[in-house]
């Protein structure tokens, strides 16, 4: 009975394993996360408005290198940390590139050009970049350094994949201006 449990628990942990999810492949045969959303509530300008506030708002992660009318582009990045035992640290960050367009009643975005560059702990213990140039993602790594690679691409998808999700909910919602309080006036003349 326990041998049995034992080969139940390591068939249904390998089905999972096997079920975690992956950047797809565009054109290029480069990674991509890909979105198209239909937005027939909201109109162009609002939507634009609202994409251009996000990436103001989010400015520490992501900065915005053309804007027009009904497009954006920007690039961005985001950190990957590693985890042993109960610590962790920044292993790297992975840099991309982000775009936006709209069209009547719908948008869709983008994210591409995935680059990892690896951390290490400089004289002073902090986390630095090793190196500037990046490593792309669709790079197929040695076996030694397999496991730890897949690491890498789920941690980044599961980033991407937050980023996207919040992206999508801070165009779906609808900002209005906070009322200011008023300011009640304090008189010493009157106890």
């Amino acid at each position: 009975m326990k041998q049995f449990l034992i080969i139940l628990f390591v068939l249904l942990s390998a089905k999972l394993w096997a079920q975690q999810k992956s950047f797809p492949l565009d054109d290029n045969g480069k990674y991509i996360y890909y979105k198209v959303v239909d937005s027939q509530s909201v109109n162009r300008d609002s939507l634009m408005l609202r994409a251009r506030g996000f990436i103001t708002k989010n400015k520490q992660y992501i900065s915005t290198e053309n804007a027009s009318d009904t497009a954006i582009t920007a690039k961005g990045k985001t950190i990957i940390d590693k985890t042993v035992l109960v610590a962790s640290h920044p292993s790297g960050e992975v840099k991309y590139s982000f775009n936006f367009e709209v069209r009547p009643g719908k948008y869709r975005y983008w994210f591409s050009n995935f680059e990892f560059i690896p951390y290490q702990r400089d004289r002073y213990g902090n986390y630095v970049a090793t190196k500037n140039i990046g490593t792309p993602l669709e790079r197929s790594p040695s076996k030694l350094a397999a496991a730890e690679w897949k690491a890498i691409l789920a941690s980044a998808y599961t980033k991407i994949d937050k980023i996207a999700a919040d992206f999508q909910k801070s165009l779906a919602t609808e900002r209005k201006p906070q009322a200011r309080k008023k300011e009640e006036k304090i008189s010493v003349k009157k106890w």
